[in-house]
Parts: C-alpha cells; structure tokens; sequence
C-alpha cells in the first residue's frame, strides 16, 4: 500500500480500508450487480462523512485533507478502493471538484452538496466516436440574453444517471469552456450505457437548446484550459492509483494460491517456471505502483512535470496491469475463468479504465509530443 506515514493518515487509511472491507466487500459488489444497482446513495453519503470527498476542497469552501496533501490522500483512498472494486462515484465527483475548486465562485453550494455526499456530479467531457481529447470539444454553448443554450451529446459520462449534475466542456465562442448543468434542466436526456465492468455505470447525455444562465459558467476562457488539465491528472491519477490495489490485492492471493496447490506433493509455487512468471509480476506491479507515486506527487505539487508524469502512469499502468491480470487467472488454472472466482470482477474493472482517460497509445503519443517540446526549448 501507498506509505501512509502520519499518524493521522494512518488513521484515516485504516478506517478507510475498514468501511469498504465492511461495507463495499466483493459479495455485496455481486449484490448490487445482481440488482442492477450501481451504488447505494446512503452508502456513498456515509463516505462523504468519512472526508473522501473533501480532500481536494480548501478549507474555506468545507473541505481539508488528512495529511495537508489532498491529493496524495485522494489517491490513497483511490488505491484501498482497488482493493475490494469498490463501487461509488469516487472518480467523477472528485473530477467535478477538482475544476470547481479551481474557480469556485458562483458554485460554492454546489460544492457543499458534493462535499456532503448529498449530491452526485460528474465530468461530461467525451463525445461520441471521439478519442481522449478533452480541448476539442464539438458540444456549443451560444451565447443567449441571459446566459448560454448548450447543444450536443456527451457520452461515457461515469455515473450520469446518478448525478444531479454534470460538468460539461463546450466550446463557446471559438474557445472551450465548462458549465454546470443540472441533470433535470430542460432538454437534457440521460441514456444509460452498458459496461464491461460490474456497478461501475455510464450513460450519453443529450443537451438539446439547454438553457443556463451566465454563473453555470465555471471559470474564465484564459481559465479553462488549465483547470481541464488538473482535472484529467486528477482522474488518471485516481485510475492509476485504484489499478495499485487491485494489482496487489490480486497477486497475493494468486502467489498464496500457488503455494495452497499441490502437484506430485509439492506446492505448484515450488515449480521453477511459476516462480519466474511470480517475479515477472512483481517487478511490474513495483514499476506501476513507483510510477504513479511519481504522477501522485508531481501533481500534488502542480509541478510543470505533472502532465508527462500522469501520462507515463496512464500509459505503463494501462498497459502493463490487463495483461498481469489475465497472467493471474492463467497461474489459477480452470477455476480463474469462473463467474464463481473472484478474479473476473477485478480484471473488468482494470480492463474498462485501460480505455478511459487515454489509451496507453495515446498517451505514449502525448509523452512523445511533450519530449519533443522540452528539447525544443533546450
């Protein structure tokens, strides 16, 4: 697990861990798949009370962080979430807050309610048939009288038909912007998605002549851009650092599995071939788990390093963790590609984030691009 080292974040680290071993267990994730059920909203207000959903927030707008790094402990709670696939809408409201806290004025109730637990918002940046390319935005907000009419659909919004509402980027003007926008506003139609993984829900949003006035806007034009940039650290970061636990979660109980076996009397862990393939996984969950600890503080520290970092998280994580997981359940035999065997709901989820938030080939593209531009400058 991510160090943890003050006492305080111990402790917070611990009643996390506590609360989702309890309440968001592997059975009670069958559970709600069976009932069709992404997440509980009672159950997500009792993680807001936790502080979850504060930890990005100042103090002055009703948040704080354990640790004095928001972010870091974000991430940690990201990574105890892997652990057990939890459900809940950790990423797209954190998202959401991570762009109001950069321009909070005109928001600070929506900011509360978020914080609370009592409302559930996220990030409407992508559209159909579009890759990862959250400048270039085909949805419009036309200036009106009073404020903007969006038009254009938004799909794979995490959670949409559980928010109340969306943070959406348009472009207004010639420039891209973001706007809140209520879920029951008129004009807006939410169509669920299906998903590879268990609970983890998205839906296309339809804005046909939506009318907001002039404060759903969230920030300035010279804003945007920066704020849409901390926000997509923030939600790879969040995938990155959730990957960490499944991978550890996963390869303790393969490894554990190996030796519990038998063959000709010995444990199968004892074989020469597995226990290369057991290195072979441990090295690459070392180098996942140090490159996003590397992403986590570059980004705590809004250094000018966070975007290549975060893509070389995104891209290494992404490409390395399918691949180890589909190893695992290999290393199980017949059992490991049951509906029974836990593995599957693991693999779902790590397989669904390896597609959002740039695929490891688009950010290796990006890393590229950004190598390009430093020895431009040297």
């Amino acid at each position: 697990m991510t160090e943890a080292a003050s006492p305080e974040r111990l402790l917070f680290a611990s009643t996390t861990q506590s609360f989702l071993e309890k309440e968001a267990s592997l059975g009670r994730l069958r559970e709600l798949h069976g009932a069709g059920t992404a997440f509980e909203a009672d159950w997500w207000r009792r993680a807001a009370e936790l502080g979850w959903t504060s930890l990005l927030v100042p103090e002055e707008l009703g948040g704080g962080s354990v640790s004095g790094d928001g972010v870091a402990d974000l991430a940690l709670v990201a990574e105890l979430a892997g652990k057990t696939v939890a459900p809940g809408p950790l990423h797209p409201v954190s998202t959401v807050l991570a762009g109001l806290v950069e321009a909070p004025e005109n928001h600070e109730d929506t900011i509360e309610s978020l914080v609370s637990g009592e409302v559930v918002g996220s990030w409407a940046v992508y559209e159909p048939g579009r890759p990862w390319a959250p400048l270039d935005a085909a949805v419009t907000a036309t200036p009106t009288g009073s404020g903007f009419r969006i038009d254009g659909v938004k799909d794979r919004v995490e959670a949409g038909a559980e928010s109340a509402v969306l943070l959406v980027v348009a472009r207004s003007g010639g420039v891209v912007r973001q706007f809140l926008v209520p879920t029951n506003a008129s004009g807006v139609r939410v169509e669920p998605q299906r998903s590879i993984d268990m609970v983890k829900t998205y839906a296309r949003v339809r804005f046909d002549g939506v009318e907001v006035d002039g404060s759903a806007a969230v920030g300035s034009a010279e804003q945007t851009s920066d704020t849409i940039a901390r926000q997509s650290q923030i939600a790879m970061i969040l995938q990155c650092a959730e990957i960490v636990g499944i991978l550890e979660t996963v390869l303790d109980f393969t490894i554990q599995w190996g030796f519990d076996r038998h063959s000709f009397g010995r444990p199968l862990g004892s074989y020469q071939a597995l226990k290369h393939k057991y290195a072979d996984l441990k090295i690459w969950f070392e180098a996942c788990r140090a490159t996003t600890n590397c992403a986590v503080a570059e980004v705590a520290s809004r250094s000018p390093a966070a975007e290549m970092a975060a893509s070389i998280a995104k891209s290494y994580v992404g490409e390395h963790a399918p691949g180890m997981l589909q190893d695992c359940t290999q290393l199980h035999g017949g059992i490991g590609v049951t509906w029974e065997h836990d593995l599957h709901l693991f693999l779902r989820r790590v397989t669904l984030y390896r597609s959002m938030f740039g695929t490891p080939e688009e950010h290796n593209l990006n890393v590229y691009a950004l190598t390009e531009q430093l020895e431009s400058v040297s």
